[in-house]
């Protein structure tokens, strides 16, 4: 009999990717290491819950759904989160920060100091540096002005920054842009009086993410399928997305994707098959584990 296992999602820890599996048990993702498996024959998948709570309903979701939950759940998880302007009163302290993508995707956003860079790392930033330091509000305030003043986004679609992983400038390039911005934010009137300012300090993703030297990805993985597979060699991961060396070139899969599914561990040459590719162009004993 296969031993099933259920994604909970991929943290970032310790400086590194690690896929974390129900029940707590983890798998360190490193570079080289083969990463493979398969979604159970006639599975379906099913809404993760809310706030620690599973779905009431176990309702099926799309299998396209980065979030995997149902309308009720999703609803239920964004009324209790930062971004929904929800948490007036939390105590805790924010950062500001400025975070670089590739050439021309710069956003500006929110996190709670006590994360660290965290949220950066999730969210694939390749370089990025603090703005300031003050309550909740004050860092809200401070995001909305430098969006309207500077025209900084608080989002970049995931696709664009997939699209330039595999091609980006040199290190001083990749700060030329937070670094105007920075010195630019600095000059700006109607700062918050409770945000500290915080000076230009730098930091760089790209040997945590494996971006030297990562080769261009031929695809991205759009979903999951039950009975498909996916079996391939680990070339470095960013933000939610491992780059993956298979059969078929480099594919890109979004662990967002997995959540929900039943998943079996696979022999490494049944993958991929039965998982919608979107084709990018060239140039851009007991189980441990499922790898």
């Amino acid at each position: 009999m296969r031993q099933v296992w259920v994604c909970a999602g991929l943290r970032w820890a310790g400086g590194g990717p690690v896929l974390v599996w129900g029940g707590g048990r983890e798998s360190p993702l490193v570079r080289g290491r083969r990463v493979a498996f398969g979604v159970v024959d006639g599975g379906v998948r099913t809404c993760v819950g809310a706030r620690g709570n599973a779905c009431a309903v176990r309702a099926a979701v799309s299998a396209r759904s980065t979030g995997a939950r149902c309308e009720d759940c999703a609803r239920l998880d964004r009324a209790h989160s930062v971004a929904a302007d929800t948490m007036a009163d939390d105590p805790r302290p924010y950062h500001v920060y400025l975070a670089w993508f590739g050439p021309g995707m710069v956003k500006v956003g929110i996190t709670r100091v006590e994360r660290g860079a965290v949220r950066l790392l999730e969210q694939g930033a390749v370089t990025f540096s603090w703005l300031g330091q003050g309550p909740l509000m004050a860092a809200r305030r401070t995001e909305e002005l430098l969006r309207a003043a500077l025209r900084v986004p608080d989002r970049v679609p995931y696709a664009d920054k997939r699209a330039v992983r595999a091609a980006l400038p040199g290190p001083e390039e990749r700060v030329a842009e937070i670094r105007e911005l920075h010195a630019r934010a600095g000059l700006l009137d109607n700062w918050p009086e409770s945000l500290r300012r915080e000076p230009f300090q730098p930091v760089d993703h790209t040997g945590v993410f494996g971006l030297d030297g990562m080769p261009p990805a031929q695809g991205v993985v759009t979903g999951l399928a039950a009975g498909g597979a996916i079996s391939g060699e680990l070339c470095g991961a960013a933000g939610p997305d491992l780059h993956l060396a298979t059969a078929r070139g480099v594919l890109v899969l979004d662990t967002r994707l997995l959540t929900g599914w039943e998943l079996t561990g696979v022999a490494e040459d049944r993958g991929p098959r039965g998982f919608p590719v979107r084709e990018s162009p060239v140039g851009s004993g007991v189980q441990d584990g499922l790898f």
